[in-house]
């Protein structure tokens, strides 16, 4: 997908927050052996999680009903199964620095200073990901290149540094009108919400030199989401923030067990911390699959995902440039 979306002419980019550096180092190079053009590889910088004991242990004791609907019981224990790019030994960073993708981008938080200067050293832009002005000064603080000015409609994790500070919750326009008057000289990429051409028009309208889409190439051949999460987006689709499936804020398509969250009315204090609920949630899902059961899945979506269109990748970014161009035809 990411080599498909770059040799359209746009940007593609590679999700290895959850890929250990085998996997990583794998994913980069068969990229850059299907295209020659740049692309993004996006880290996770979450601060490690802050383990509680009694709370994992009611929350496996409260998800035992969800298992014993398939005849299962929950994990005997939750395990922390995805490292932060800032506290992983430096392994991940090794991989980026061998491969120099051309962009590097971070989410959830920030690079370390050392970190970002020896990506910088070896050639690498680097972007992040912010929810709100404050994290936003944070990442000019560091120098970093660029702010993906991440509203509240976008689909999957929300980047906020801490899920458990206060959230306005900033639509994709405001948070980027805001943006781009705090700091007018660094580039914006706009994200959440956006769909089509005329999105991409109306973006640069707010300050944004640049937009990121991810749910309107879900549906493309080229991507690995499961066919189930392909069938899902459409006219019919509708999206929730949920915290359930996996400890963080994140927009997913509606299912059962978004409903089961807000049927038992949990709390983000009911939940463990992110990543270690989603070790629960992966479990979950994975027993469900095999009784045919696809209402568990992590089924990322942002709010516009009824505009979802299945096209290959390279016929989607070319209708995205010809709508882009349409909106922004002095007689549109």
């Amino acid at each position: 997908m990411a080599a498909a979306v770059s040799n359209a002419g746009a940007l593609g980019a590679l999700g290895l927050g959850a890929a250990t550096p085998a996997k990583a180092r794998h994913a980069i190079e068969l990229t850059q052996s299907l295209t020659d053009k740049p692309f993004n590889v996006n880290v996770f910088c979450h601060t490690p999680a802050r383990r509680n004991t009694d709370r994992e242990g009611h929350w496996l004791q409260r998800t035992k009903p969800l298992f014993a609907e398939f005849g299962a019981q929950p994990p005997a224990r939750l395990r922390e199964i995805y490292p932060s790019f800032t506290h992983d030994e430096d392994a991940c960073l090794e991989v980026l620095l061998h491969t120099r993708p051309r962009v590097v981008s971070f989410h959830f938080g920030l690079p370390r200073p050392d970190q970002a200067q020896a990506l910088r050293r070896a050639g690498c832009l680097l972007v992040a990901t912010a929810t709100c002005l404050k994290e936003a000064h944070a990442i000019v603080d560091l120098g970093l290149d660029a702010i993906v000015a991440q509203g509240w409609e976008a689909g999957g994790h929300r980047g906020v540094f801490d899920p458990d500070a206060p959230d306005d919750q900033l639509s994709t326009k405001d948070l980027t009108l805001q943006l781009a008057q705090a700091h007018p000289g660094t580039p914006l990429i706009a994200a959440g919400g956006l769909m089509t051409g005329a999105d991409l028009h109306r973006a640069r309208a707010w300050g944004a030199g640049a937009a990121q889409l991810g749910t309107a190439f879900v549906p493309c051949p080229e991507s690995d989401a499961s066919p189930a999460h392909k069938a899902r987006l459409g006219p019919d689709a509708h999206t929730v923030m949920t915290r359930a499936i996996s400890g963080r804020p994140a927009r997913a398509l509606y299912n059962r067990f978004t409903a089961w969250e807000a049927n038992q009315a949990i709390t983000p204090s009911d939940i463990p911390a992110y990543p270690c609920a989603y070790d629960l949630g992966k479990a979950l899902d994975t027993i469900a699959q095999a009784h045919r059961e696809l209402g568990y899945g992590a089924h990322w979506a942002g709010t516009a995902s009824h505009h979802a269109r299945a096209l290959p990748a390279h016929d989607l970014v070319a209708l995205l440039t010809a709508e882009w161009r349409a909106a922004s035809s002095p007689t549109a």
